[in-house]
């Protein structure tokens, strides 16, 4: 016997955060507002970010950002990043964004965000890296 969901698109990427979109994160048309979301998305990068750089990051560019759907209240809210790659003191991060609601699941917004480690003066530093 087969199991369908081999054939649904799946989450890219490790979980980085989970939520659940509130009522007072709607915008006028009671859907989420994009704001809260790319917020979420970059929380989760810098998850990502400070593991691998073992320590502070600051985000310094969303370098492209797509809504795909509407998230409607009430919606489990999860955040899955991916490294792409790594400079000398910046991280290349894909954050997708998926719901839960009412029995479907969804990709609902994806993203690429640069961080870059900081030291305790806010200056860049190297990534630490083995």
């Amino acid at each position: 016997m087969t199991d369908d969901r081999d054939d649904e698109p799946q989450p890219g990427g490790e979980l980085a955060i989970q939520t659940i979109a509130m009522p007072q994160d709607a915008n006028w048309n009671g859907d989420i507002f994009g704001g809260w979301l790319v917020s979420q998305m970059d929380l989760a990068g810098a998850v990502c970010a400070r593991k691998t750089a073992r320590g502070r990051v600051a985000t310094v560019a969303i370098d492209s950002m797509s809504f795909l759907r509407p998230v409607p209240v009430g919606a489990v809210v999860s955040c899955y990043t991916e490294l792409l790659d790594v400079g000398r003191s910046s991280m290349n991060i894909r954050v997708e964004v998926w719901i839960r609601s009412m029995g479907e699941v969804a990709k609902v917004t994806e993203g690429l965000f640069t961080f870059v480690a900081i030291d305790q003066t806010g200056r860049t530093r190297a990534v630490h890296q083995d």
